[in-house]
């Protein structure tokens, strides 16, 4: 019996797990059926982190920063909605869209960025959640911390119930995160003329403009691009133009709703600040420890603190949930690691819960709000590297098509993306010369912040300029040049000798083959070339003693019998570690006259080895390449 190929998608265990494409969901149910993925997405703009900054911003500027929220939601709305339309049009997740398009060691700089990103929001969550279980249960926060890593068995257990199960899951613990606010706000009565003002824009500076870019790290975190590319890929769709409208229409209504809810949560944790701590002259109140025990006696109610409490634990559940699949999709797409989920997932929680001890045993309890809010600036400093990529991807017609984003959305993206990077850059050169002024000559600090300042500009112009130098290398080599004459003696080809055909071991290599043989026939010799992907002979770069290379080995010796017992001359040869060297090198040892190798339908990891494997090796090589469409 065949086994069954393993799906190499984005969340390969719940890719295209939900089937539309049949006649099973019709009119409102249809719609309820693409509900979901923005509700995963929405939770990471209320997590702990949030929660954090909200409260320092409101009980230190009273309202005066909700207009940053107000630009934070729809900053968000215009990026979430680009991200799932990459992955709704191209079925690819912003991982495997950078490393598609960029070189080697941008995508992992790219990707050592999107992890300390998902490290700083995992951070946050593990905090939230230890803080919040130390408030309600006394537990202490080194116990709480160290028992987080338990959310990766839920994740494990809510993935294997199926995909509705674990939005269910979510959507009903932000409920409970709702439910407690509005509760909160009709305790605490704010006034609404007050808050209506906080609306109004105007400038900012020094400390509030250094918690404003908290804010916006905090709602538009960059694993949230991630995800939600990937997350939309759960649905299995029409891939036509009325299918794939209908996808982007209805993630358009479940993102507005979703991330207007998640604005909603945030408000109401600003205001609360404002209202309770603000207007009372408790201005410094930062830490979500003192916000819970000056609620009690603010509001005057005991049910205040508790539901606080129930909020934040709920906030760091759900958050943690969606932040460890980020882990796995940036790993999967970046990597292409095929590791076991679980140790994936175990990997993603220990790089949060290591920092959080290590701050909590040299620190004390007393950092740890500080490091939320910093976490939350970590965030929004790479902020630009996820956005930047993603417009360039959203922007390119030959690529999305009809469904590239229009000139309007695509102005408003580059001035936003301007916008957040200008924020950024001015906080961090504030932050450096502040730094410069207090410490006199050059120290080993100010070299590392020279160049680590060089590093971030040098990748920053790099994954902004190199889509657009490609495209130009594209349009111009599609430019025909002068008229040439055909000269028959320079058509004069040498007959085939030997053929070197690629092949991944899956169902089309069949047809590989009968396109290779029907070149040379009997006549020509073939050299059948295999990659072996396990990670291990990807490291060490020669045969290993491993289930998976003595398999392919088995396999490559089958095809090389079979072809021999019907007369044809045929060698079998094993490649290691970088797929595109080891063809080249193959070819080369062989002496092809010809390279056979597979084009397909474009999924998963075979999109890597066929899309983009077949124009770096026809660039190294001096042999005509037949590459078949299966």
């Amino acid at each position: 019996m065949e086994s069954k190929p393993q799906n190499n998608g984005s969340l390969g265990s719940v890719h295209e797990s939900i089937d539309l494409t049949t006649n099973k969901h019709k009119g409102f149910k249809r719609f309820l059926a693409f509900i979901g993925p923005a509700y995963m997405v929405s939770v990471g703009y209320m997590d702990p982190g949030n929660w954090a900054t909200d409260l320092q911003a409101g009980s230190e500027y009273g309202y005066k920063l909700l207009r940053v929220l107000l630009f934070s939601n729809l900053l968000a709305l215009l990026l979430q909605g680009m991200a799932a339309r990459l992955g709704i049009v191209r079925r690819r997740d912003l991982a495997q869209a950078n490393r598609d398009e960029y070189p080697k060691a941008v995508n992992l700089c790219l990707y050592l960025l999107a992890e300390l990103a998902i490290a700083a929001c995992d951070l946050a969550e593990v905090l939230g959640m230890a803080i919040g279980l130390n408030l309600l249960c006394g537990l202490p926060l080194i116990w709480g911390v160290s028992i987080t890593v338990l959310d990766t068995f839920l994740l494990f257990y809510l993935e294997k119930m199926g995909m509705r199960k674990m939005e269910a899951f979510i959507i009903a613990l932000i409920a409970i995160i709702g439910l407690s606010f509005f509760v909160e706000l009709a305790f605490a009565k704010p006034h609404l003329a007050d808050v209506v003002k906080g609306l109004v824009p105007s400038r900012l500076s020094g400390d509030a403009l250094y918690i404003a870019i908290g804010i916006i790290g905090a709602t538009v975190m960059p694993h949230n691009l991630y995800l939600h590319s990937a997350l939309v890929q759960t649905r299995k769709i029409n891939n036509d133009k009325k299918g794939i409208l209908q996808a982007l229409r209805f993630n358009r209504i479940d993102s507005t709703i979703a991330l207007n809810a998640a604005f909603l949560v945030n408000a109401a944790i600003l205001i609360l600040a404002g209202a309770v701590f603000y207007t009372s002259g408790h201005t410094t109140v930062a830490r979500i420890e003192d916000a819970y025990k000056l609620l009690s006696p603010m509001l005057g109610s005991h049910i205040a603190p508790v539901l606080f409490a129930v909020a934040l634990i709920a906030s760091g559940q759900s958050s943690t949930v969606t932040g460890t699949l980020a882990g796995q999709i940036v790993m999967e797409g970046y990597l292409h690691l095929r590791i076991n989920p679980l140790l994936r997932r175990l990997i993603t929680r220990l790089i949060a819960i290591v920092p959080a001890c290590i701050v909590i045993a040299i620190y004390g309890d007393g950092e740890l709000d500080k490091l939320l809010v910093f976490s939350q600036v970590i965030l929004s400093l790479q902020l630009g590297f996820a956005i930047v990529p993603l417009i360039h991807f959203v922007s390119d017609r030959k690529k999305m098509g009809e469904f590239v984003i229009s000139l309007k959305t695509k102005i408003l993206a580059w001035l936003v993306a301007a916008l957040v990077v200008y924020l950024n850059v001015k906080l961090v050169f504030d932050t450096i010369v502040g730094y410069w002024t207090q410490h006199q000559g050059l120290t080993i600090p100010k070299i590392v912040i020279i160049v680590f300042s060089l590093f971030f500009a040098w990748l920053f112009v790099v994954t902004t300029v190199y889509p657009l130098r490609q495209r130009k290398e594209k349009a111009e080599n599609s430019i025909h040049g002068p008229e040439r004459i055909l000269i028959e003696k320079e058509m004069q080809l040498h007959p085939i000798k030997r053929i070197a055909v690629a092949l991944d071991f899956g169902s089309n290599d069949e047809l590989i083959i009968a396109n290779a043989l029907k070149q040379g026939g009997l006549h020509s010799e073939y050299a059948l070339i295999h990659i072996v992907e396990t990670p291990t002979a990807k490291y060490f770069g020669f045969p290993v003693d491993d289930f998976e290379s003595e398999r392919d080995k088995d396999q490559l010796d089958l095809y090389v019998k079979q072809l021999q017992d019907m007369g044809y001359r045929v060698q079998g040869f094993l490649g290691y570690k970088n797929r595109v060297n080891e063809i080249v090198k193959l070819v080369g040892e062989n002496k092809a006259d010809l390279l056979v190798l597979g084009s397909h339908n474009h999924k998963g990891i075979k999109d890597w080895i066929y899309g983009e494997t077949v124009d770096k090796v026809r660039h190294k090589i001096n042999i005509p390449v037949l590459v078949v469409n299966s």
